[in-house]
């Protein structure tokens, strides 16, 4: 597959870096010379240096007879603009656009990106995708990570695993055994700093970062086996108001009953969201101020939820919250180099944007029947969910029959509506829908497991 990336900013090159490794012929466009550079010396790209919105940039990036352009630059403007002339001028069949300013996607405007007016396949909303990601672990405060599939049938759990965990020492066999009836698998685990999917043999040791696969309806029990407590979420304090910050409050108002209060320093943004939002409270101040904290009830809130655009303001202020007596903190952290920080800091959970915007973009390149990926840590593996086609080598055989590769875990199949956990006796049909954990450098075996075609673009 042909594909041009345009811009060579954190998203667009981790795409290009998940694609050259794939073996796809990828070009990569950016105005600015150094990011052109550094793309091409370290991953299998090639390098364009120019506006990627001008058709002779494109036509040098070789549009004519590319299958798909991912419009990733910082300006939304530009990526509409080359979402435009590859179609109008290229005719390159598949458009992605990462399009950040909410005015643009607003639903009364819905119809600007039909292909008579704007041609853009997919929008991508990094605010949106954010927004989500916060709301989801907010939903699983036990959880470090979390990520809905199936329909919101299971869930991808991230928990730490404590000294008092109940099951460390415990082989992955023998938990299933002593829990036959859990529809859980543990499908991944970083154990001082390196990511593997696990052997049966393998066995639970405390500090472990593990992932578990699990059926909805088996998250609390699953949480209590690994020694967690569920606890209920009824007041979150915010610090930023911006965008991700009142697409959460906005969510929160309209989903439960939960008392929400935000911080945000910017006088004209506090307005705002005053003015947007109904029962949330909103303070004009810095949230690294022990007293606004305060006059924000920090002490008392169930979760402080740190979505500034500096980092650095967001680890300090969810320690600073945490000290406080806060329960849980979450920090939304751009640097993925920051995110060891996370344990010796005493922060619950970390967004990364970056992953966030990089896994919703995944969802609509992958090849075969995709419906969703979640991408874990800095692009060290893939959660896949797909549907098997009657072509794929999966088709009509048993679990324990397929090879899978070694860093490749199955974590759970759906027949019709209802979610299966994998056995080695469990018969994989045509329709069926799969989840694959798969560790980076096997994502291409697991493509051609799920039948790799054009054809299903």
């Amino acid at each position: 597959m042909k594909v041009i990336v345009c811009g060579a900013g954190q998203v667009g090159w981790q795409i290009a870096r998940h694609l050259s490794g794939e073996r796809n012929d990828v070009t990569i466009v950016d105005v600015n010379a150094d990011l052109v550079r550094r793309a091409t010396e370290t991953l299998d790209v090639q390098g364009v240096v120019g506006f990627a919105s001008h058709p002779d940039v494109l036509a040098r990036a070789g549009a004519q007879d590319a299958d798909m352009i991912i419009a990733a630059t910082h300006s939304d403007e530009v990526n509409m603009m080359t979402c435009q002339v590859a179609h109008s001028v290229f005719n390159v069949t598949r458009k992605i656009a990462r399009i950040r300013a909410q005015n643009y996607l607003a639903t009364e405007y819905a119809d600007l990106y039909r292909a008579d007016q704007l041609p853009i396949d997919v929008v991508i909303s990094p605010e949106r995708e954010v927004a989500e990601a916060a709301l989801q672990r907010l939903a699983a405060p036990a959880t470090f990570d979390t990520e809905v599939f199936m329909n919101g049938r299971a869930q991808l759990l991230g928990i730490m695993l404590d000294e008092d965990c109940p099951v460390l020492s415990t082989s992955l066999r023998q938990l299933n055994d002593l829990f036959p009836s859990l529809r859980a698998i543990v499908v991944g685990v970083r154990r001082e700093d390196r990511l593997f999917a696990p052997e049966p043999g393998d066995q639970l040791l405390a500090s472990d970062q593990i992932y578990v696969f699990t059926h909805s309806e088996d998250v609390n029990r699953c949480l209590e086996i690994f020694g967690k407590k569920t606890r209920r979420q009824e007041r979150v304090v915010i610090i930023g108001g911006g965008n991700v910050g009142l697409s959460v409050a906005r969510a929160l108002e309209s989903r439960t009953k939960i008392r929400v209060k935000i911080i945000e320093k910017n006088r004209i943004c506090a307005e705002r969201a005053a003015d947007a939002l109904e029962r949330t409270i909103v303070l004009n101040g810095d949230g690294m101020d022990m007293d606004i904290l305060m006059e924000a009830a920090i002490d008392r809130a169930d979760a402080v939820l740190a979505v500034t655009d500096d980092d650095k303001t967001n680890l300090l202020v969810a320690v600073r919250a945490k000290q406080a007596g806060c329960a849980m903190a979450i920090a939304l952290v751009n640097d993925p180099t920051l995110a060891p920080l996370m344990g010796p800091l005493d922060i619950d959970a970390y967004i990364n944007p970056r992953a966030t915007t990089v896994s919703s973009i995944l969802r609509h390149i992958r090849h075969g029947r995709v419906r969703a990926i979640y991408s874990i840590g800095d692009a060290e593996a893939e959660v896949i969910e797909a549907q098997v086609l009657s072509t794929s080598p999966l088709s009509g055989r048993l679990v324990r029959e397929v090879e899978f590769p070694e860093g490749v875990l199955v974590g759970a199949l759906m027949k019709g509506d209802k979610v299966l956990k994998p056995t080695g006796d469990l018969r994989i049909d045509a329709g069926d829908v799969v989840a694959l954990f798969a560790m980076a450098k096997d994502v291409p075996e697991v493509e051609r497991l799920l039948q790799v075609s054009v054809e299903f673009f």
